[in-house]
């Protein structure tokens, strides 16, 4: 090989090796642990939080339905005006 082939080689190389050796150990490991967050599912803590907003959002419809009887007792053409 020419001095040129050699030069060439090694830039192709010198990546390559240092992905192998930094990159891929590390993409592998966090992929793993994804997959296996993702397969353990919801913790409990995530289950509790989407208990609680679920019933904020309950008591947020209610409110809007109490908001939306009162505009109709008051203003009765307010849907159409909004539009």
């Amino acid at each position: 090989m020419g001095e040129m082939e050699v030069a060439v080689f090694g830039m192709i190389m010198t990546p390559l090796i240092l992905f192998v050796i930094f990159v891929a150990p590390i993409w592998v490991i966090l992929h793993y642990r994804s997959k296996r967050k993702i397969s353990e599912g919801m913790s409990q803590e995530d289950a509790e939080l989407v208990r609680e907003l679920a019933a904020k959002a309950e008591d947020m419809k209610e409110r809007i339905r109490t908001l939306e009887s009162l505009l109709d007792a008051e203003h009765a053409n307010w849907r159409k005006d909004n539009r």
